[in-house]
């Protein structure tokens, strides 16, 4: 039995480089993911990381030693694995990603038949048992076979040196390239009226990730219906060495480049995008960085407005602007655990039609019930055009009625001591407590939530009022002090 394992998280896999995830690490992994579920079909993909092509190679070496014949569908964002999951009728799905985590990391995003997400409690942990299972003289004997005998080094891995050679894997299994783009890009589409766009100027940035191509492939789709929508791009070319740093726009140093192209090409807003996609972050026309929170009101309406007596999913660090909506548009708000995994399992119990999180990531039923960084920007779009409407016009009211920090990160010695200050000096006092996700205290006019991170030393901390701006951010600070005992 080799070591134990240590890039397994509670919904994905995600380590550093060579010393928790390496291409045997890879190997291992695909060979007891085909295993566990039984697969015989996977489909496989990569963003833009130097690393991601060489591990989704000894990933699939893997996969076709297991049994599973291949389908690997290129340089990828993580939605595109969750459609061709589902296109494709596949029994499983595997993007290798990092998203937004430093250069030096790189990891995995798993899904079943139909794009369902793979947790711990649902078969995560059971693929690392096997995983730890296989020997180390069996996976070295078939790295040397499909690498032809080239010594893998750490180096050549990390600066992006495949050792694994394609041609081996045609020759002991089934391995195809073959991309989904023309058949995302419908999908992609058939979520607006395209007849209802009006001429539009957008900033895209894709921060050098995975999200340029698949933008390029919606673009001259629109362009061949004459849609007048057009783009300025910024740090659009995917480069794996991210030479503007790792895309991350939840950050708000890293939304300077696109709010300035946004005021300097005089456009109706702003995209920008992580990593791998998955999640999608607007600006206004005068390059205002819109809250996610607001923008999950904003598409449950539209939403609502299309699918009467529709059921919207949303997360429990700041609701009250979604609840708010989704009542008063007649549909049924329904709230979910925090986390991917909780949300679409939620999704389809209830099979609700839309679900969002403060964080920038939307969940479509139509699309697996999976998060998508490109559906939101589209429905924006329409709505601008529809509504005749700016952006931040549609947000304005809602802002000043329902004010929020933000998400606020705290590193700590002690997030446990942290929260118990926070609990004992609150929670006497609060009307409604929420344990959901977290901590949630409700007053009469403001509440927050509070969360520890699961794999740091962090705690996070959101609040909102009523239509009160200045207390807000009075008890945003309160709670700072106490969290970090000043």
């Amino acid at each position: 039995m080799t070591k134990p394992i240590t890039c397994f998280k509670a919904y994905d896999i995600r380590g550093e480089l060579n010393s928790q995830l390496d291409e045997a690490t890879a190997y291992r992994i695909g060979y007891a993911f085909a295993e566990e579920l039984n697969a015989k079909t996977v489909v496989v993909g990569s963003d833009v990381r130097l690393t991601s092509t060489p591990l989704k190679l000894a990933l699939s070496a893997g996969l076709i030693d297991a049994g599973a014949n291949v389908t690997d569908i290129g340089m990828a964002g993580t939605e595109e694995i969750y459609f061709a999951t589902k296109h494709l009728g596949v029994d499983g799905g595997i993007e290798v990603t990092a998203s937004h985590n430093p250069i030096n990391y790189n990891g995995m995003k798993l899904v079943k038949a139909d794009s369902v997400p793979i947790s711990g409690d649902t078969g995560l942990n059971a693929i690392k048992t096997r995983a730890e299972q296989l020997s180390d003289e069996a996976v070295s004997q078939r790295l040397a076979y499909y690498t032809q005998g080239e010594a893998i080094d750490a180096d050549a891995f990390y600066n992006g040196h495949a050792h694994i050679k394609v041609s081996h894997l045609t020759d002991t299994g089934s391995y195809v390239e073959d991309s989904c783009m023309s058949a995302y890009v419908d999908h992609m589409l058939s979520y607006v009226n395209l007849d209802s766009f009006t001429p539009l100027k957008i900033v895209v940035n894709a921060g050098n990730g995975a999200a340029g191509p698949a933008l390029d492939a919606i673009e001259a789709e629109l362009a061949s219906r004459q849609i007048p929508i057009s783009f300025i791009k910024v740090h659009h070319e995917a480069d794996g060495t991210f030479p503007h740093g790792i895309p991350n726009p939840l950050l708000p140093e890293n939304r300077a480049d696109t709010a300035d192209a946004v005021i300097k090409y005089n456009a109706d807003f702003g995209v920008a995008w992580d990593g791998d996609f998955d999640r999608c972050f607007l600006f206004d026309a005068e390059g205002n960085f819109i809250e996610g929170y607001y923008i999950v009101g904003l598409l449950a309406a539209a939403f609502i407005e299309k699918n009467q007596d529709s059921k919207i999913i949303y997360d429990p660090r700041v609701f009250w602007n979604t609840e708010d909506i989704v009542a008063n548009a007649g549909g049924t708000p329904i709230k979910s655990k925090t986390g991917h995994a909780f949300i679409k399992e939620r999704m389809r119990k209830e099979d609700a039609v839309y679900g969002g999180e403060m964080s920038a990531h939307h969940y479509f039923r139509d699309f697996a019930y999976c998060d998508s960084g490109m559906i939101p920007w589209l429905l924006i779009a329409e709505l601008v055009c529809v509504k005749k409407q700016s952006l931040a016009s549609m947000v304005k009211a809602r802002i000043e009625a329902f004010p929020s920090s933000g998400e606020i990160n705290s590193k700590l010695k002690d997030a446990d001591a942290a929260l118990e200050r926070a609990t004992s000096k609150y929670k006497p006092l609060a009307t409604v407590i929420d344990t959901t996700d977290g901590l949630g205290l409700e007053f009469d006019t403001w509440r927050f939530n509070l969360r520890k991170s699961n794999t740091e030393p962090v705690i996070r901390l959101n609040v909102e009022s009523r239509g009160d701006i200045a207390l807000m951010e009075e008890k945003t600070a309160e709670l700072l002090s106490v969290i970090r005992d000043e």
